[in-house]
């Protein structure tokens, strides 16, 4: 059975304040761009779950995301996703349930880009507000090199 991930890099944050990197909020572009990114996932996939970052940048793009879905998904916030590489984000991806067909992971880079790159075999950079999706073959704890991105894209600046 196929099953679906959606990489979905936060959106925009804002660096002018003197927050903790895990504080950071969007920016104003950030807040403009995550909608569409929504909108495009709401028009062309039903997710069954989301896993998200518990940075405060990666919750607010979620949210912003979510606002835009008709039917909301199952949402577990992971501490393991904040500023985990590849590795750490396949280990999770790898403990899917299989119950869950199509399952968001919102994140950071370059955790998001490596965990492509070990996916897919081939680099994507995935700027803010990013949205890359993988058809993967088998169980989540089968996921590993040999998936196919299906298409890679992000709203405009």
């Amino acid at each position: 059975m196929t099953k679906t991930l959606v990489l979905i890099r936060h959106a925009k944050s804002d660096w002018s304040g003197d927050e903790e990197d895990i504080d950071r909020p969007l920016s104003k572009r950030g807040t403009r761009q995550a909608p569409e990114s929504g909108a495009w996932i709401a028009a062309n996939l039903h997710l069954d779950l989301a896993v998200v970052s518990p940075a405060k940048r990666a919750l607010a793009t979620w949210k912003l995301i979510e606002a835009e879905l008709s039917v909301k998904p199952e949402v577990r916030i992971d501490e393991g996703v904040y500023a985990a590489w590849g590795q750490g984000l396949m280990d999770i991806v790898r403990e899917l349930p299989d119950s869950a067909t199509t399952v968001a992971l919102v994140g950071h880079n370059p955790g998001l880009e490596d965990l492509l790159h070990q996916l897919t075999g081939g680099w994507q950079a995935l700027k803010t507000s990013t949205v890359a999706v993988v058809d993967l073959e088998g169980s989540w704890a089968e996921a590993g090199h040999g998936a196919t991105l299906r298409t890679v894209g992000r709203p405009p600046c």
